[in-house]
């Protein structure tokens, strides 16, 4: 009797092996999905740049010549025949006018993608150029790279940068999928039609960059702050002395904001037009040292006075961080000019909204004794992120109190909440003191 309803369950580890593979099996799939081609457009008036980012394994099958081994010297070896390659197989169109295909740059990195493992790829610049008055704004992009001989693989095309319709790098827009047709065997040409923009859209986004920059830029605006922090003082020999005055404070800070922001410009505008450019890990650095720099100041004069010129001199290096977001642009000098105007305007505008918000309360607790408990932690915090942010920025590996810094950061609406209310209870507390004093000094 047992025997019989034991081989009743005699199959249940078969379903039991095909009910897990069945489970697990999409996450395998999905873990190792083939690599695809990623297409990026940044349209401009009179040519159309492309960047694409091609797994070198896939290219191999399609090329028919062997890529994957010696990587690093590829481009060396088969420049030409890569040339070659690419523009026989990218041809945008607008009715029966063909473009010109220019490759402006390549280079092998490695690359991951979305629940994919690690490889290898080839990322080539090309410039699209239309014959003399064709619209930049619709063509037909007819292209086939590897798809030719691997009808699985696709390309991913996405719009990085349309100025005029207010479309930039940290916000693509999907253009679509660019793959083979079951029937036909046969790469389907993709459509690229964009709406009409206008200046006033492009530079409306720029504003709205800006803006952002400097509310994600933790650094940026932690340099301006602690650089205020003493600036409603006054000096007293070798240490900070009382509060010197609401029209002193006031006419100290407006010095100083006035300086880094002349400071950042001058060299926003010049590392946007390419004039000059400084390696981005070395402008990171001394960004970092110039936090440093103010914090101990915060805590000890060390250029009395002359803070607007400090202010001024770091300026001009933060501005060179500045300009890597425009420079990446690809923008006529007519619509870098207004990205150039528009960005710097957004940036103004969120660091006085900042300023704004917090210096009343600095004045405010500047003349009462807890300002130098306040002063004192706040230089250590920043002198604590700023050598995080060195150690960060010269290894080029992440540490716990820089990631930690940048979670805190979040939350800096309950700090200036924060500090409001020390200063509201300080500044009541200490004149309800002084009160009490004259009415007993009176009798």
């Amino acid at each position: 009797m047992l025997k019989k309803s034991l081989q009743h369950y005699r199959f249940l580890p078969v379903f039991l092996t095909i009910f897990l593979s069945v489970i697990v099996a999409p996450q395998s799939i999905f873990a190792h999905q083939q690599p695809t081609t990623i297409v990026s457009l940044d349209v401009n008036p009179d040519k159309v740049s492309m960047k694409l980012e091609i797994p070198l394994t896939e290219l191999e099958l399609a090329f028919g010549n062997n890529v994957t081994q010696n990587a690093d010297t590829l481009i060396e070896r088969l420049r030409p025949q890569l040339v070659d390659y690419l523009k026989s197989h990218i041809q945008p169109v607008t009715g029966t006018q063909k473009w010109s295909v220019e490759i402006a740059d390549m280079k092998v990195d490695e690359a991951i993608q979305t629940q994919s493992v690690p490889f290898q790829e080839i990322k080539v610049s090309l410039n699209l150029i239309p014959p003399p008055g064709v619209d930049t704004r619709k063509f037909t992009l007819n292209y086939d790279v590897i798809m030719h001989q691997l009808v699985t693989h696709k390309a991913l095309v996405s719009i990085r940068n349309d100025w005029e319709n207010g479309v930039i790098a940290e916000s693509p827009v999907e253009a679509g999928v660019i793959e083979v047709d079951n029937q036909t065997e046969k790469a389907l040409p993709l459509e690229i039609n964009l709406e009409k923009g206008s200046w006033i859209s492009g530079f409306k986004s720029m504003v709205a960059l800006g803006m952002r920059h400097i509310k994600e830029g933790t650094d940026h605006l932690l340099f301006l702050l602690v650089l205020l922090l003493p600036a409603v003082l006054l000096v007293n020999g070798k240490t900070w002395g009382e509060f010197g005055g609401t029209k002193y404070s006031v006419a100290r800070l407006l010095k100083i904001v006035t300086a880094f922001t002349v400071g950042h410009s001058i060299t926003l505008l010049i590392g946007a037009l390419n004039l000059f450019q400084m390696p981005q890990q070395p402008v990171e650095v001394l960004i970092a040292v110039s936090i440093l720099v103010s914090a101990v100041h915060a805590v000890r004069p060390i250029f009395p006075g002359r803070e607007m010129y400090v202010a001024a001199g770091f300026g001009l290096i933060h501005g060179l961080a500045f300009a890597t977001v425009l420079a990446d642009l690809n923008l006529s000098a007519g619509r870098m000019a207004l990205s150039i105007l528009g960005f710097n305007l957004g940036i103004e505008m969120m660091q006085l909204f900042v300023i704004a918000l917090i210096v009343p309360w600095f004045i405010l607790v500047a003349q009462t004794r807890v300002y130098k408990p306040v002063r004192i932690v706040g230089a250590f915090l920043a002198s604590i992120a700023a050598i995080s942010w060195i150690a960060e920025r010269v290894s080029g590996k992440s540490n716990v109190v820089g990631d930690s810094v940048q979670n805190v950061s979040e939350y800096a609406p309950f700090g200036i909440l924060a500090l409001a209310v020390i200063a509201l209870s300080a500044f009541v507390l200490q004149n309800i003191k002084n009160t009490k004093h004259v009415i007993e000094t009176q009798k």
